[in-house]
C-alpha cells in the first residue's frame, strides 16, 4: 500500500491569515492566503493543487492505457481546471475540466477518444473526484 502525505500550516483568521503548503517529498513549498484562494492574490490554493494532481494523474493514465493498447505515446499534455462556486453555507468544488493534447503515432481519432474517455473515468484522481462533474476535451496531434 502506498501512502503519500503533504502538510499545511495556517496562521491567523480566514481573511487576514496566511499559510504554507508543502509536499511530503519536499519538491514544492508554497504560500497561500484568502486572496490567493478566493481572489487573485499571489500564492497557491488547494483547488490549484487539486487541478495539478488531476492533470498529472490523467496524463499518466492515458499514457498507460495507450501503451496497453499497443501504441507508443510520444507526448501527453493535460490541463485541469477546477471550478468552485459559492453555495449556501460556503463554497463547493463543482467540476474539473480536463484538456488534453497528445501525440500518438498510428492511432485513429475514434480509438484515441475512446481510450481518453476511459482514462478520464479510471485515473485514481478522477475516481476520487467522482462526486463532481468531470469533462474532457481531448485532441490528437496529427503526425
Amino acid at each position: 500500500m502506498l501512502k503519500r502525505a503533504s502538510r499545511a500550516i495556517w496562521v491567523g483568521n480566514l481573511k487576514e491569515g496566511k499559510g504554507t503548503v508543502e509536499l511530503g517529498s519536499g519538491t514544492f513549498k508554497g504560500n497561500y492566503s484568502f486572496r490567493s484562494r478566493f481572489e487573485n492574490g499571489s500564492g497557491t490554493n488547494p483547488e490549484e493543487l487539486i487541478a495539478a494532481a488531476h492533470a498529472g494523474c490523467f496524463a499518466m493514465a492515458l499514457s498507460h492505457l495507450l501503451s496497453e493498447s499497443g501504441y507508443t505515446p510520444e507526448k501527453v499534455e493535460a490541463q485541469a481546471t477546477i471550478t468552485m462556486e459559492a453555495m449556501e453555507g460556503g463554497f463547493k468544488i463543482k467540476s474539473s475540466h480536463l484538456e488534453c493534447t497528445a501525440s500518438v503515432p498510428s492511432i485513429g481519432e475514434k480509438e484515441f477518444m475512446n481510450i481518453a474517455q476511459k482514462a478520464k473515468t479510471t485515473c485514481p484522481v478522477s475516481v476520487l473526484l467522482s462526486s463532481i462533474d468531470i469533462t474532457l476535451d481531448a485532441h490528437l496531434e496529427q503526425n
